[in-house]
C-alpha cells in the first residue's frame, strides 16, 4: 500500500514538473500578481541560484542556494564532463527547480560558464538538463560573463575612482575587466578578457594534498602573469594607477573565503563580506600563509572548510598575480555576481510600465484651464 502512495506521489510529481515545463518554466499566476524572478549560475564549481522579487530599489532575495558540484573535475586532462560529476549537478539543479517551482518563478535565466563551454560532451549534458530537470541553461560566452559579474557589482563601483579592474575567480577560467566609472556612477565595460586559469584545473595540475613547493607557486604565479600582462598593457593602466584612480574589486570565492578569514569570522557570514573593504597586504599575507600548508592544516582553519581546502592555494596564486599587477591599497570584496546580474537585466527588461498619477495629471490640467481662462479669449482659441 505505501508503495503505491509513494508511486502515486512521484507520479504527481513527474506530473506537476511537467506541466510547469510545457508553460516554458512560467508560474500560471493571476494577472496584476507580482513578478519573481530567478537566476541560476552553473560554473566549473559551483551551483549557485538565486529568487527574488523586485523593490524600488533593486530587489528583495526570497530563496537561493549553493553546492559545490565540480562540474569541471577531471575536464583539463579529459576533455568532457565526467558521468559522476553530470550525476551530482543534476541533482543540484534538481533542488533549484524545485526551490523555483515552490517560490512561484514568473520569469527565470539560467546560464552555464566555462565548464561547458570547454567540454566535448557539452551538448549531451544540457540535453539531460532538458530531458531530466525540464530547464534550459543557456552557455554564455565570456563577453557575456563579464557583463553580468559588472552588473550584479555596479553597487559597489565607487564614484571617487575613475576606472575599476573587476575580476573574477572562476574553476576554470578567470574574468578581468576594465571599467570606466562615470561620474554619475553608472559603469562602462572598455575591455576584458578571460586567461584559461581557475582554482579546479590549475589545482588538479599542481595537487591539492600535499604542499605546493615555493617553486611550483612562483611557476603558477609567472603562468598567470604571462596570460595576463598583455591585458594590462594593451590598456595602458599604469598612468591610471600611479594617479591612485583605480578601484579594485573582486567577486570570488577565494576573495570572500579570504576576506572570512581575514574578519575572523566563526561562520561565513555574507553580510559582512559583502561589499568589505580590505587592505590588500593582509590579503598577500593570507595567501602566503596557505600557500606553504597541506590539505589537513587548510581544513583546520576557520572559514575555509573541507570544499575550498584543496582549491584555495591555487585562487590564491591567481590573486596574488592580480595584485601584483595592479597594486592598489585595498580591495572591495563583492560576494555577489553574474546571478545577480542576470536579475537585474530580467528585471529592467520585464519592469511594468508606470501607472500615470492622476492626482498629479488632474491637478496639472486645473492649473492649464485656470491660466487659460485669464487670457484674451483670442489667444485661449488660438491654442485650442
Amino acid at each position: 500500500m505505501n508503495i503505491e502512495k509513494n508511486n502515486q506521489k512521484d507520479k504527481n510529481k513527474k506530473n506537476r514538473k511537467s506541466r510547469w515545463y510545457k508553460s516554458g518554466g512560467r508560474n500560471t499566476q493571476k494577472s496584476g500578481s507580482k513578478n519573481i524572478y530567478s537566476a541560476i549560475d552553473l560554473g566549473t564549481n559551483n551551483c549557485r541560484l538565486l529568487v527574488a522579487q523586485q523593490t524600488a530599489d533593486g530587489f528583495k532575495v526570497i530563496d537561493s542556494f549553493s553546492r559545490v558540484v565540480r562540474l569541471g573535475e577531471g575536464l583539463s586532462k579529459n576533455g568532457t564532463l565526467s558521468k559522476a560529476a553530470i550525476d551530482r549537478t543534476i541533482e543540484a539543479l534538481d533542488m533549484c527547480v524545485a526551490k523555483i517551482q515552490r517560490r512561484g518563478v514568473t520569469h527565470m535565466r539560467n546560464v552555464a560558464t566555462q565548464a561547458c563551454r570547454e567540454a566535448l560532451n557539452c551538448d549531451e549534458f544540457i540535453e539531460r538538463v532538458e530531458k531530466e530537470v525540464r530547464i534550459k541553461l543557456h552557455i554564455i560566452d565570456p563577453a557575456e560573463e563579464a557583463r553580468l559579474a559588472v552588473l550584479g557589482c555596479k553597487a559597489l563601483l565607487e564614484k571617487k575612482y575613475s576606472h575599476a579592474v573587476v575580476f573574477d575567480i572562476g574553476g576554470g577560467s578567470t574574468e578581468l575587466i576594465w571599467v570606466r566609472i562615470h561620474k554619475s556612477g553608472l559603469p562602462e565595460i572598455i575591455d576584458w578578457t578571460s586567461i584559461p586559469f581557475g582554482v579546479v584545473n590549475l589545482s588538479e595540475q599542481y595537487g591539492t594534498q600535499e604542499t605546493i613547493s615555493a617553486n611550483q607557486y612562483a611557476e603558477m604565479k609567472q603562468n598567470i602573469l604571462t596570460a595576463v600582462s598583455s591585458f594590462e598593457q594593451k590598456n595602458d593602466m599604469d598612468k591610471f594607477l600611479a594617479e591612485g584612480k583605480v578601484q579594485l574589486l573582486g567577486t570570488s570565492g577565494t576573495i570572500t573565503t579570504l576576506t572570512a578569514m581575514h574578519l575572523e569570522l566563526e561562520n561565513y557570514d555574507r553580510s559582512q563580506v559583502d561589499g568589505a573593504s580590505v587592505k590588500a597586504s593582509h590579503i598577500r599575507e593570507l595567501c602566503q600563509i596557505l600557500s606553504v600548508l597541506n590539505y589537513e592544516e587548510r581544513v583546520a582553519l576557520k572559514s575555509i572548510g573541507e570544499d575550498r581546502a584543496d582549491l584555495v592555494v591555487a585562487g590564491c596564486a591567481i590573486l596574488e598575480t592580480i595584485m601584483d599587477l595592479w597594486p592598489v591599497p585595498e580591495i572591495r570584496v563583492a560576494d555577489r555576481g553574474i546571478r545577480e546580474g542576470m536579475l537585474l537585466d530580467m528585471m529592467d527588461k520585464f519592469r511594468p510600465p508606470r501607472r500615470k498619477n492622476k492626482r498629479k495629471n488632474n491637478n496639472w490640467r486645473r492649473n492649464k484651464a485656470r491660466k487659460n481662462s485669464k487670457k484674451p479669449i483670442t489667444e485661449s482659441m488660438s491654442n485650442d
